[in-house]
Protein backbone atom coordinates (compact mmCIF):
# COMPACT_ATOMS: atom_id res chain seq x y z
CA UNK A 1 0.00 0.00 0.00
CA UNK A 2 2.92 2.39 0.27
CA UNK A 3 3.66 2.03 -3.30
CA UNK A 4 0.28 2.93 -4.03
CA UNK A 5 0.42 6.26 -1.73
CA UNK A 6 3.66 7.73 -2.17
CA UNK A 7 2.76 7.33 -6.21
CA UNK A 8 -0.62 9.60 -5.64
CA UNK A 9 1.46 12.10 -3.02
CA UNK A 10 4.12 12.40 -5.73
CA UNK A 11 1.13 13.42 -8.33
CA UNK A 12 -0.18 15.95 -6.05
CA UNK A 13 2.93 17.46 -4.80
CA UNK A 14 3.96 17.45 -8.73
CA UNK A 15 0.68 19.31 -9.84
CA UNK A 16 0.04 21.46 -7.40
CA UNK A 17 3.75 22.77 -6.01
CA UNK A 18 3.50 25.52 -8.86
CA UNK A 19 -0.05 26.45 -9.75
CA UNK A 20 -1.00 28.89 -7.43
CA UNK A 21 -3.77 26.76 -5.74
CA UNK A 22 -1.57 25.68 -2.48
CA UNK A 23 0.46 22.25 -2.63
CA UNK A 24 0.24 22.25 1.15
CA UNK A 25 -3.74 22.09 1.27
CA UNK A 26 -4.00 19.21 -1.01
CA UNK A 27 -1.94 17.17 0.65
CA UNK A 28 -3.48 17.79 3.69
CA UNK A 29 -6.30 16.57 1.69
CA UNK A 30 -4.65 13.52 0.21
CA UNK A 31 -3.26 12.52 4.09
CA UNK A 32 -6.37 12.49 5.42
CA UNK A 33 -8.22 10.21 3.23
CA UNK A 34 -5.16 8.00 2.32
CA UNK A 35 -4.11 4.97 4.18
CA UNK A 36 -1.04 6.27 6.75
CA UNK A 37 2.46 5.47 5.24
CA UNK A 38 4.71 2.91 7.56
CA UNK A 39 7.45 6.39 8.02
CA UNK A 40 8.07 7.10 11.04
CA UNK A 41 8.34 11.02 11.97
CA UNK A 42 11.86 11.80 10.42
CA UNK A 43 11.21 10.02 7.15
CA UNK A 44 8.12 11.48 6.46
CA UNK A 45 9.70 14.75 6.79
CA UNK A 46 12.47 13.57 4.54
CA UNK A 47 9.46 11.98 1.96
CA UNK A 48 8.22 15.61 1.72
CA UNK A 49 11.59 17.28 1.12
CA UNK A 50 12.75 14.29 -1.95
CA UNK A 51 8.98 14.90 -3.64
CA UNK A 52 9.64 18.86 -3.69
CA UNK A 53 13.15 18.48 -5.40
CA UNK A 54 11.18 16.15 -7.58
CA UNK A 55 9.17 19.07 -9.07
CA UNK A 56 12.09 21.59 -8.83
CA UNK A 57 13.96 19.25 -10.89
CA UNK A 58 11.35 19.63 -13.45
CA UNK A 59 11.68 23.21 -13.49
CA UNK A 60 14.86 22.79 -14.43
CA UNK A 61 14.67 20.97 -17.57
CA UNK A 62 11.52 22.93 -18.56
CA UNK A 63 13.83 26.66 -18.29
CA UNK A 64 17.00 24.57 -19.13
CA UNK A 65 17.80 27.11 -21.63
CA UNK A 66 17.60 30.09 -19.41
CA UNK A 67 19.32 28.05 -16.56
CA UNK A 68 22.69 27.28 -18.83
CA UNK A 69 22.64 31.05 -19.70
CA UNK A 70 22.33 31.80 -15.89
CA UNK A 71 25.56 29.55 -15.43
CA UNK A 72 27.91 29.73 -18.59
CA UNK A 73 26.53 33.16 -20.22
CA UNK A 74 26.13 35.74 -17.11
CA UNK A 75 28.25 38.08 -18.16
CA UNK A 76 25.91 39.30 -21.44
CA UNK A 77 24.39 42.36 -19.65
CA UNK A 78 20.85 41.03 -19.93
CA UNK A 79 21.39 37.37 -18.61
CA UNK A 80 23.69 39.75 -15.62
CA UNK A 81 20.88 41.80 -15.13
CA UNK A 82 18.43 38.93 -14.80
CA UNK A 83 20.76 37.04 -12.40
CA UNK A 84 20.98 40.18 -10.12
CA UNK A 85 17.52 40.27 -9.38
CA UNK A 86 17.35 36.70 -9.04
CA UNK A 87 19.94 36.76 -6.52
CA UNK A 88 18.36 40.05 -5.03
CA UNK A 89 14.52 38.77 -4.84
CA UNK A 90 16.29 35.47 -3.27
CA UNK A 91 18.59 37.04 -0.61
CA UNK A 92 14.96 39.17 0.88
CA UNK A 93 13.54 35.50 0.88
CA UNK A 94 16.66 33.98 2.89
CA UNK A 95 17.35 37.10 5.19
CA UNK A 96 13.92 37.15 6.29
CA UNK A 97 13.53 33.96 6.45
CA UNK A 98 16.47 34.33 9.16
CA UNK A 99 15.34 36.75 10.95
CA UNK A 100 11.86 35.39 11.37
CA UNK A 101 13.48 32.49 12.69
CA UNK A 102 15.56 34.40 15.01
CA UNK A 103 12.08 35.73 16.62
CA UNK A 104 10.66 33.04 17.62
CA UNK A 105 8.22 32.18 14.12
CA UNK A 106 6.99 28.37 13.95
CA UNK A 107 4.76 27.04 11.49
CA UNK A 108 1.21 26.11 12.35
CA UNK A 109 0.72 22.25 12.82
CA UNK A 110 -3.32 22.23 12.46
CA UNK A 111 -4.73 22.16 9.11
CA UNK A 112 -6.96 25.48 9.70
CA UNK A 113 -4.65 27.81 9.52
CA UNK A 114 -3.74 26.28 6.17
CA UNK A 115 -7.44 25.99 5.22
CA UNK A 116 -7.70 29.95 5.57
CA UNK A 117 -4.84 31.05 3.78
CA UNK A 118 -6.02 28.58 0.67
CA UNK A 119 -9.48 29.94 0.93
CA UNK A 120 -8.87 33.76 1.62
CA UNK A 121 -6.39 33.47 -1.17
CA UNK A 122 -9.10 32.76 -3.52
CA UNK A 123 -10.70 35.84 -3.38
CA UNK A 124 -7.28 37.66 -3.34
CA UNK A 125 -6.74 35.66 -6.73
CA UNK A 126 -10.36 37.12 -8.07
CA UNK A 127 -9.92 40.43 -6.58
CA UNK A 128 -6.56 41.04 -8.36
CA UNK A 129 -7.72 39.79 -11.87
CA UNK A 130 -10.84 42.31 -11.91
CA UNK A 131 -8.40 44.72 -10.48
CA UNK A 132 -5.78 44.52 -13.59
CA UNK A 133 -8.33 43.08 -16.38
CA UNK A 134 -8.39 46.51 -18.17
CA UNK A 135 -4.87 47.82 -17.37
CA UNK A 136 -1.90 46.88 -19.80
CA UNK A 137 0.73 44.78 -18.27
CA UNK A 138 4.54 45.10 -19.00
CA UNK A 139 6.96 42.27 -20.08
CA UNK A 140 9.74 44.08 -18.53
CA UNK A 141 10.85 43.20 -14.74
CA UNK A 142 11.59 46.18 -12.60
CA UNK A 143 13.55 46.61 -9.35
CA UNK A 144 10.53 47.15 -7.36
CA UNK A 145 8.58 43.84 -8.93
CA UNK A 146 11.91 42.19 -7.80
CA UNK A 147 11.53 43.07 -4.37
CA UNK A 148 8.03 42.52 -4.19
CA UNK A 149 8.95 38.31 -5.52
CA UNK A 150 11.16 38.31 -2.06
CA UNK A 151 8.52 39.64 0.47
CA UNK A 152 5.93 37.42 -1.06
CA UNK A 153 7.94 34.18 -0.52
CA UNK A 154 8.05 35.29 2.99
CA UNK A 155 4.39 35.66 3.10
CA UNK A 156 3.90 32.49 1.37
CA UNK A 157 6.30 30.75 4.47
CA UNK A 158 4.67 32.56 6.65
CA UNK A 159 1.31 31.39 5.70
CA UNK A 160 1.35 27.98 4.78
CA UNK A 161 -1.47 27.56 2.35
CA UNK A 162 -1.14 30.75 0.63
CA UNK A 163 1.14 29.15 -2.01
CA UNK A 164 4.72 30.66 -2.76
CA UNK A 165 3.45 30.64 -7.03
CA UNK A 166 0.36 31.77 -6.19
CA UNK A 167 1.48 34.82 -3.69
CA UNK A 168 4.46 35.62 -6.12
CA UNK A 169 2.60 35.73 -9.36
CA UNK A 170 -0.40 37.53 -7.91
CA UNK A 171 1.52 40.32 -6.25
CA UNK A 172 3.52 40.84 -9.47
CA UNK A 173 0.72 40.98 -11.52
CA UNK A 174 -1.11 43.15 -8.98
CA UNK A 175 2.34 45.61 -10.13
CA UNK A 176 1.54 45.91 -13.21
CA UNK A 177 3.57 42.23 -14.45
CA UNK A 178 3.23 40.44 -17.19
CA UNK A 179 1.78 37.13 -16.78
CA UNK A 180 4.33 35.17 -18.64
CA UNK A 181 7.33 37.18 -17.06
CA UNK A 182 5.65 36.27 -13.55
CA UNK A 183 5.31 32.82 -14.26
CA UNK A 184 8.61 32.47 -15.43
CA UNK A 185 10.65 34.58 -13.01
CA UNK A 186 8.77 32.72 -9.77
CA UNK A 187 9.40 29.21 -11.10
CA UNK A 188 13.28 29.92 -11.60
CA UNK A 189 13.20 32.06 -8.26
CA UNK A 190 11.86 28.80 -6.65
CA UNK A 191 14.68 26.58 -7.89
CA UNK A 192 16.83 28.47 -5.32
CA UNK A 193 14.37 28.76 -2.61
CA UNK A 194 13.14 25.43 -2.64
CA UNK A 195 16.83 23.59 -3.03
CA UNK A 196 18.10 25.16 -0.25
CA UNK A 197 15.13 24.91 2.37
CA UNK A 198 15.00 21.28 0.89
CA UNK A 199 18.60 21.05 1.78
CA UNK A 200 18.25 22.07 5.28
CA UNK A 201 15.37 19.75 5.82
CA UNK A 202 17.50 17.22 4.41
CA UNK A 203 20.37 17.63 6.70
CA UNK A 204 17.99 17.66 9.62
CA UNK A 205 16.33 14.50 8.68
CA UNK A 206 19.87 13.10 8.31
CA UNK A 207 20.77 13.90 11.77
CA UNK A 208 17.32 12.93 13.50
CA UNK A 209 16.76 9.81 11.24
CA UNK A 210 20.25 8.65 9.95
CA UNK A 211 20.39 7.22 6.95
CA UNK A 212 17.87 4.14 7.45
CA UNK A 213 15.48 5.93 5.02
CA UNK A 214 13.03 4.21 2.76
CA UNK A 215 15.35 5.21 -0.41
CA UNK A 216 13.15 2.89 -2.98
CA UNK A 217 9.83 4.63 -2.16
CA UNK A 218 11.51 8.02 -2.25
CA UNK A 219 13.04 7.74 -5.27
CA UNK A 220 9.69 6.53 -6.91
CA UNK A 221 7.59 9.64 -5.54
CA UNK A 222 10.72 11.96 -6.44
CA UNK A 223 10.32 10.56 -10.19
CA UNK A 224 6.20 10.74 -9.85
CA UNK A 225 6.43 13.97 -8.71
CA UNK A 226 9.36 15.23 -11.36
CA UNK A 227 6.99 13.92 -14.20
CA UNK A 228 3.90 15.86 -13.16
CA UNK A 229 5.24 19.07 -12.13
CA UNK A 230 6.66 18.81 -15.78
CA UNK A 231 3.40 18.42 -17.46
CA UNK A 232 1.72 21.16 -15.29
CA UNK A 233 4.63 23.59 -15.85
CA UNK A 234 4.46 23.11 -19.27
CA UNK A 235 0.71 23.41 -19.12
CA UNK A 236 0.64 26.29 -17.31
CA UNK A 237 3.14 28.33 -19.12
CA UNK A 238 1.08 27.72 -22.42
CA UNK A 239 -2.18 28.46 -20.01
CA UNK A 240 -1.50 31.96 -19.19
CA UNK A 241 -0.90 33.20 -22.80
CA UNK A 242 -4.88 33.55 -23.62
CA UNK A 243 -6.10 32.73 -20.19
CA UNK A 244 -6.07 34.40 -16.46
CA UNK A 245 -6.16 33.33 -13.14
CA UNK A 246 -9.90 33.51 -12.22
CA UNK A 247 -10.49 29.91 -12.39
CA UNK A 248 -7.83 29.04 -10.12
CA UNK A 249 -9.27 31.85 -7.43
CA UNK A 250 -12.53 30.01 -7.66
CA UNK A 251 -11.11 26.54 -7.20
CA UNK A 252 -9.10 27.62 -4.31
CA UNK A 253 -12.24 29.00 -2.36
CA UNK A 254 -14.15 25.44 -3.31
CA UNK A 255 -10.89 23.70 -1.91
CA UNK A 256 -10.03 26.48 1.02
CA UNK A 257 -14.03 25.48 2.13
CA UNK A 258 -13.54 21.34 1.79
CA UNK A 259 -10.58 21.51 4.16
CA UNK A 260 -12.43 23.77 6.69
CA UNK A 261 -15.51 21.61 6.72
CA UNK A 262 -13.36 18.31 7.16
CA UNK A 263 -11.17 20.50 9.88
CA UNK A 264 -14.57 21.49 11.56
CA UNK A 265 -15.79 17.55 11.17
CA UNK A 266 -13.07 16.05 12.86
CA UNK A 267 -11.55 14.12 10.14
CA UNK A 268 -8.24 16.61 9.90
CA UNK A 269 -6.34 18.02 12.68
Amino acid sequence: MDWLVVVILGIIEGITEFLPISSTGHLLMAQAFLPSLSFNAAQLEMFNVVIQSGAVLAVIVVFYERCRQLLLEWRKPDVRDYLLKLIVAFGITGIGGLLLKKLGMRLPSEAAPVAWATFIGGFVIIAIEYGVRNRKLKELLPWHIVVVFGVAQLIAAIFPGASRSGTTILLALAMGCHRRTAVEFSFILGIPTLVSAGGLEFVSCIKEGGMEQPWGLLIVGMLVSALTAFVAVKWLLKYVQSHNFLGFGWYRIFIGGLILGCVWGGMIK
